[in-house]
């Protein structure tokens, strides 16, 4: 990169991941090399209105929008850049406030982590920062990811999907199929959303069934699985396209049951969860760890960044492969940023090498031709 770039960081968005992205987004936002990056923060609000002005991160946080502007990026090619609404014009009047060399969405959950903000991005023809669209939406299925993951000898634990509407129309018959097929504790889970909102640990019948509701107010689609004994969360940060390469394992000993919302991101100083990094385990196990991590993140066509999650039986010692998250926690202090900081690649390295990643792919993308015209032969 001999320019300066200009990049667009996306934060925020209609998810109830809100919160986090705000928290990943101020890191991102203090780090960016300002040498080598012009940055231009965007942000989201919670209805999915997009923002720029003085300051969006504080706007969002306050949920003040007095000094901001709407603000768009067209899915049109021939129309590229980050366009804004002056103050007091009309909906006709957008301007292009600023071309756009990358995007870096900080994004985590719906409608910024599964795909769709990155449809959008690929219409655009904009370089952006981590998984493409199929990455994006089949990591984000925990339902999908599972499939995937048994189709190719990485071992999962035991679970079932269901609808939301079959829920709501037969809950009997639906318990009646998870207690035949799986063994308590159970975990339920909005099959699309991360940092553990919506997550029940179900130990009874009564507590399956609320955890089913809680699970199907962020989704349709609702995972049931068993949860594993005695279990060691174990976590590895994939980095790089073609050629991924993963860093040394973390665990996570949680300040509670499982490691839930509030263990994540509310319990503090002596209550707070610890980060075990590396994770203590042998060589053989963390070579294998490690070797899981980027069979997946290859098996899903990942790109620039993702933290893979483990399982690891306290009991009998099986691994399991949890879970694969695109657009990871990404403060100074989450696990993907300090797992590369351990691995030898500090904070403000680790964003420049998504930023040139993101634009290695976009090119490659660009060799790809998009106009077929028949000889007629």
């Amino acid at each position: 990169m001999s320019k300066r770039l200009k990049v667009a960081v996306l934060f925020g968005g209609r998810s109830g991941e809100h919160e986090v992205s705000l928290e990943s987004a101020r890191s991102v936002l203090q780090a960016l090399d300002p040498q080598r990056f012009e940055v231009l923060p965007v942000g989201i609000t919670r209805t999915g209105g997009w923002i720029v002005g003085p300051d969006p991160l504080a706007a969002l946080a306050g949920e003040d929008f007095t000094a901001m502007q709407p603000a768009a990026i067209f899915a049109d090619p021939t129309r590229k850049g980050l366009w804004q609404l002056p103050p007091g014009a009309q909906e006709s009047r957008l301007e292009l406030l600023s071309l756009v060399d990358v995007v870096f969405p900080v994004l985590h959950g719906t409608f910024g982590e599964d795909g769709t903000l990155q449809g959008l991005l690929e219409l655009a023809a904009l370089p952006y920062v981590g998984a493409g669209v199929l990455a994006s939406a089949v990591a984000m299925d925990k339902i999908l990811f599972k499939h995937v993951c048994l189709a190719n000898e990485l071992v999962v634990t035991d679970y079932l999907g269901l609808s939301r509407r079959r829920w709501e129309e037969e809950p009997e018959a639906v318990l009646a199929e998870i207690e035949a097929a799986l063994a308590y504790p159970l975990f339920t889970k909005p099959a699309n959303l991360g940092s553990s909102v919506g997550v029940t640990k179900c130990h009874q019948q009564v507590e399956l069934r609320r955890g089913i509701d809680a699970a199907a107010r962020y989704d349709r689609r609702i995972l049931v699985e068993e949860a594993v004994p005695a279990a060691r969360e174990i976590e590895v940060s994939v980095l790089g396209n073609a050629e991924p390469r993963a860093s040394v394992p973390g665990e996570v000993i949680p300040s509670r049951e499982f490691y839930s919302y509030a263990s994540k991101y509310l319990d503090l100083g002596e209550d707070a969860s610890q980060l075990l990094i590396p994770a203590p385990l042998d060589a053989e196990l963390t070579a294998q760890i490690r070797a899981w991590a980027i069979k997946a993140y290859r098996l899903i066509d990942g790109a620039g960044m993702a933290r893979v999650d483990f399982l690891l039986d306290g009991e009998s010692g099986a691994l399991y492969l949890n879970e694969i998250n695109t657009i990871p926690g990404f403060t100074e202090i989450s696990m993907y940023s300090k797992l590369w900081a351990a691995t030898g690649v500090d904070y403000p390295r680790l964003l420049t090498q998504l930023i040139e990643l993101a634009l290695e792919r976009h090119a490659e993308n660009a060799r790809s031709e998009r106009v077929f015209r028949s000889s007629g032969g």
